[in-house]
């Protein structure tokens, strides 16, 4: 069974918890999100945000593998369903994330990288006067279509730099919304599977560099109010010669799950 909401529903949710306007096109903001920055901030919102973004890690992955996520779920109290946009590839889901919008109004149809130029909560950020940074590997999407922001772009040849330059971001404690965009996932699904070996040891890392980001965040962001979230594009499948791959209308490469947690300092963060 497909995932009822919707991944264009992310974006309004964000803006709605830092008190910004959502992007033009975008679709309304999640209720089940909106209620948990209700319950967590109230009328205060949010003004930090941090969004790591791994990529390919499916809800079906996320059900079998439960161990190798466990930091996450200790560390996130929303677990958001979603169904992802088709065709179910990175460039086309990852702009309507940003933008709120279905990929029909993005522009991104197909497996293309071009610079979206649909209003993004990129743009929403820099007209509220707040400063956002992308982090992310040399040629993958998240690195290329939100370009020419009034924003901070730092991209790496690797996952490593990626990693380390987001946890000298997060230290240095001058970004309001940081994307941090970690492909290590899906590239080795692709070559030896989903369920195998060397693409879970993947997933694991995922964990581990989130885990991470959210102890600096705990340590170096005391005076701020932070959202933060374990934000995947997609699912994936198993193909044949024991590969893996994604793009099509299917459960597997559909259903994904967004976990989101906080660390307001005085009150509690952690799950009830």
């Amino acid at each position: 069974m497909l995932n009822e909401t919707s991944l264009d529903t992310v974006c309004a949710s964000l803006s709605y918890a830092m008190g910004i306007e959502a992007p033009s096109a975008a679709a309304e903001k999640n209720s089940v999100f909106s209620d948990w920055v209700d319950k967590k901030v109230g009328q205060k919102k949010f003004n930090r945000v941090f969004m790591y973004n791994p990529d390919a890690i499916a809800k079906w992955i996320l059900e079998k593998y439960p161990f190798l996520f466990s930091e996450v779920s200790t560390l996130c109290d929303l677990r958001l369903p979603l169904r992802c946009v088709m065709p179910s590839v990175t460039p086309v889901c990852f702009a309507t994330m940003y933008t709120g919008a279905q990929p029909q109004v993005h522009g991104i149809v197909k497996y293309e990288k071009p610079v979206v130029r649909t209003d993004s909560i990129f743009d929403v950020l820099v007209r509220n006067g707040m400063r956002a940074a992308i982090v992310a590997e040399k040629n993958c999407s998240m690195s290329q279509i939100f370009l020419e922001r009034d924003m901070d772009y730092f991209i790496y040849d690797t996952v490593d730099q990626v990693n380390a330059k987001a946890s000298e971001l997060i230290v240095g404690n001058t970004h309001d919304f940081i994307a941090v965009y970690n492909g290590n996932y899906d590239t080795v699904m692709h070559k030896h599977g989903p369920e195998s070996i060397e693409a879970l040891a993947e997933a694991r890392a995922n964990t581990h560099a989130f885990a991470t980001f959210v102890s600096l965040i705990k340590n170096n962001w005391t005076n701020h109010r932070t959202l933060y979230g374990f934000a995947m594009d997609h699912g994936c499948h198993e193909i044949d010669g024991n590969c893996g791959s994604h793009g099509l209308d299917m459960e597997e490469d559909l259903n994904i799950v967004h976990f989101y947690g906080s660390f307001v300092p005085g009150m509690m963060s952690e799950p009830e």
